[in-house]
């Protein structure tokens, strides 16, 4: 038998022992004749290779305090705040965020859905840790162009669709367009073109967007800003239309205006009108500098479910002034 298969069968096997038998790790060691600390390892390869689905069930469909109150006030379908220690920074803030983004994702897409994926940092984290799951007509479409003047490496975008689709067992759509067109002229002829059209329209079908908010100055940078997709005109530019953030590189001020920037014009992503209308819009944001991003974007109602650290979800709740208990601290 190859090494592989062994493997295989012998993760299998505790799995089934641990997880369906309700067996200890100590008695599952004594039984096959492994030491402990194996079969930890073959417990922990068959979760990280999607052999084991870890699903919590809240029964009751209870809210924390703090989402109930975001849910409330946003009119959003669903709130998830992810426990995360403040001290530990915005690094591990990510990282948790997205690792809980990640596993729930499995517990939503399923064989016949069509994805619609933002790429940027917060996305590039999640499709580090997604758990691989068998869903060969899953499609997952690039929501976004990714093509930079700047930069001549463009795989950045295209590595996170394909692992995405790679882990689902899935189909890719790339979309082979610059981020941002240098004439506008230039991006109405190419969405003309039967080729990009027929990617448009499955952007605009999607059944699932997943995206963040993109922000100039957040504590772990959004990739659009800090890898010279915008010159300095640009920037200049954004900062005289009072920008406080983006989707899919589609900025947008304050009051969820957005329509009269001109730098939209020139832009690859789909109109904010596309978000939270019918669709299941799932916004995962991490990082205080997001949070006025964040808060425009849900007054726009731009999104109709939101993941999010919980130091950003208490700032969040500050910001748009809804009031916490004292229940709220025990998140």
């Amino acid at each position: 038998m190859k090494t592989e298969d062994r493997i295989y069968q012998e993760a299998l096997q505790v799995a089934t022992m641990y997880y369906y038998q309700g067996l200890t790790t100590e008695v599952i060691a004594r039984e096959m004749k492994f030491s402990r600390p194996k079969v930890s390892r073959l417990l922990s390869h068959a979760r990280a290779t999607g052999m084991v689905e870890i699903r919590i069930v809240n029964v009751q469909s209870m809210l924390s305090p703090l989402e109930a109150r975001i849910r409330e006030r946003f009119g959003l379908e669903a709130v998830h705040i992810v426990p995360t220690p403040e001290l530990m920074g915005e690094v591990i803030w990510l990282e948790r965020v997205a690792r809980y983004t990640a596993n729930y994702l499995n517990t939503i897409l399923d064989n016949n859905l069509t994805v619609a994926l933002a790429w940027g940092t917060t996305i590039s984290e999640i499709t580090a840790n997604l758990v691989p799951k068998h869903l060969p007509e899953l499609t997952v479409v690039q929501l976004n162009g990714s093509g930079n003047t700047f930069t001549p490496d463009n795989r950045y975008a295209a590595n996170i669709l394909q692992r995405f689709a790679q882990n689902y067992e899935a189909s890719a759509v790339l979309f082979p367009v610059p981020t941002f067109f240098d004439y506008r002229e230039t991006k109405d002829a190419m969405w003309r073109e039967r080729s990009i059209r027929r990617i448009i329209d499955i952007q605009t079908d999607a059944d699932v967007f997943l995206y963040s908010i993109g922000a100039v100055d957040a504590g772990v940078p959004s990739h659009v800003y800090s890898h010279g997709y915008l010159d300095p005109a640009d920037i200049a530019e954004l900062q005289r239309e009072h920008v406080v953030g983006d989707l899919a590189t589609v900025f947008f001020r304050a009051d969820g205006s957005w329509e009269d920037i001109a730098l939209n014009k020139r832009a690859s992503g789909p109109p904010l009108s596309l978000y939270g209308a019918g669709k299941r819009s799932i916004c995962v944001v991490s990082g205080r500098n997001k949070v006025p991003g964040l808060l425009a974007a849900l007054q726009a109602r731009l999104m109709t479910e939101l993941i999010v650290d919980e130091p950003t979800a208490r700032q969040l709740s500050r910001e748009a002034g809804i009031a916490e208990s004292s229940e709220n601290h025990q998140l």
